[in-house]
């Protein structure tokens, strides 16, 4: 008996977890860029949301077609790759269909009959999804930020999922002692009569074909998500578990400013009193974001699990009145950044060599940031969790604080507030005014 095949497997699976274990670990390291942040409250409503927002899809079938759709894909997905245990122990071992020996021959069945009926479903929304992005041509799928990588993307991940789902019914289907059991071949049964004609040894290289061509393309698919927005089909579980817990539209009020305003109403304070290094009280080096580094690090967990549904946008007021803002682009520039930085630091031996670029300005323009009209609907739109809104309002912070870069409009406002006491052009005494007229 021949071990080459078995070698060779050993040495392709080795090699595919470990470029995917690589690659895991860059993004660890990408998203421990951002600045620390406490996320440890509320352990029990966390896992609540993890259980229905991530393993529930329950915001994703708030629109019923796409939602019912994606699940049937998550399901199908997930579930037939169980299948893959299968694979990998007889792909290692040099057994067949370990499962038939483990498994009565009842339950076996029952389980690869379940996996080829869901293989069909996949196989069909994956037709409906390709026919909604490419020949209905959904408005959200065509927006000015879905370039050619973002649009053929969504196209790439379809094509990969009608070809492993093809493969596993051929697989089955020209496996002549797997089809002489009668059990388990709920659909392959009728594929099988396209391969009659054929010796048995020609079958058995179209079944072992397909087995390569199926355990291969799973661990090439494993390492696609890295590069592309399906990286959501990890991450969506921490992001989920991760998310603000806040009422929506609550601002981060920082600690420093707080205590500044405070001092001022207090006459007993020391206003030139240091505070203690890592205290609350300690003035940040920057305040707001200008660069992905001075974001959280959710946020930038937020950015890798973005899926570019563009869901957000579509529920966008700026961007259904012709505004430039798009909070789908917003997360996929802050995205585009940090892969830039993490190249950056891989370049220069882990350190990061100022590159002259940054977020702000060099991704996302000041007339997207102040188009944003911080209604929260791209917020609640979002099916796994994601936050524009907080980065927009963290730039936001830097252009008013660090550069007193805000619209005339809103310097106004708060001048307004600081010498009136309200927006308005009016001073304290003529609030009444209008009563008498």
């Amino acid at each position: 008996m021949s071990y080459l095949p078995n070698l060779l497997f050993i040495i392709i699976l080795f090699l595919g977890i470990g470029f995917f274990a690589k690659n895991v670990k860059k993004l660890m390291r990408n998203i421990k860029l951002g600045q620390d942040t406490d996320v440890s409250d509320n352990k029990a409503q966390r896992w609540k949301n993890m259980a229905m927002i991530a393993l529930g899809q329950s915001k994703m079938v708030r629109r019923p077609i796409a939602g019912i759709l994606h699940v049937v894909v998550y399901v199908g997905f997930i579930i037939i790759n169980i299948e893959v245990l299968e694979i990998i122990i007889d792909g290692i071992f040099g057994t067949h269909r370990i499962g038939l020996q483990i498994l009565p021959q009842s339950v076996y069945g029952f389980l690869i009959g379940s996996f080829e009926v869901l293989a069909v479903l996949v196989f069909i929304a994956v037709i409906v999804f390709w026919l909604r992005r490419n020949v209905i041509k959904l408005a959200r799928f065509w927006k000015s930020e879905m370039t050619s990588w973002p649009k053929n993307d969504g196209n790439y991940i379809l094509y990969f999922e009608m070809v492993l789902m093809t493969l596993f019914l051929v697989m089955n289907a020209t496996d002549v002692n797997f089809q002489a059991l009668n059990s388990g071949n709920v659909i392959s049964q009728y594929m099988a009569p396209w391969f009659s004609g054929l010796s048995e040894g020609t079958l058995h290289i179209i079944e072992r074909g397909a087995w390569w061509l199926h355990i291969v393309g799973i661990l090439i698919f494993l390492n696609y998500l890295y590069f592309s927005k399906h990286l959501h089909i990890l991450l969506a579980f921490p992001n989920t578990y991760y998310g603000n817990l806040k009422p929506k539209g609550q601002f981060n009020n920082l600690e420093a400013v707080t205590n500044e305003v405070k001092m001022m109403m207090d006459s007993n304070v020391d206003p030139f009193a240091a505070p203690a290094e890592g205290s609350e009280d300690e003035v940040p080096a920057k305040f707001g974001a200008s660069d992905v580094q001075d974001l959280n690090w959710v946020q930038l967990l937020n950015a890798y699990t973005c899926t570019e549904c563009g869901r957000c946008t579509s529920e966008c007021p700026a961007n259904q009145t012709g505004k430039k803002l798009s909070p789908r682009k917003i997360m996929m520039d802050t995205r585009d950044r940090l892969e830039e930085v993490g190249k950056n630091i891989d370049a220069n031996k882990g350190e990061f060599k100022e590159d002259g670029k940054q977020l702000l300005d060099n991704y996302i323009t000041r007339e997207e940031l102040w188009a944003c009209t911080s209604c929260n609907a791209c917020v609640e739109a979002c099916p796994v969790s994601i936050d524009p809104l907080s980065i927009i309002l963290e730039m936001r912070r830097y252009l008013v604080m660090e550069q007193s870069a805000a619209p005339t409009e809103l310097n106004n406002m708060m001048t307004n507030i600081e010498n009136n006491g309200a927006p308005w052009p009016y001073n304290q005494m003529d609030r009444l005014n209008w009563k008498n007229e």
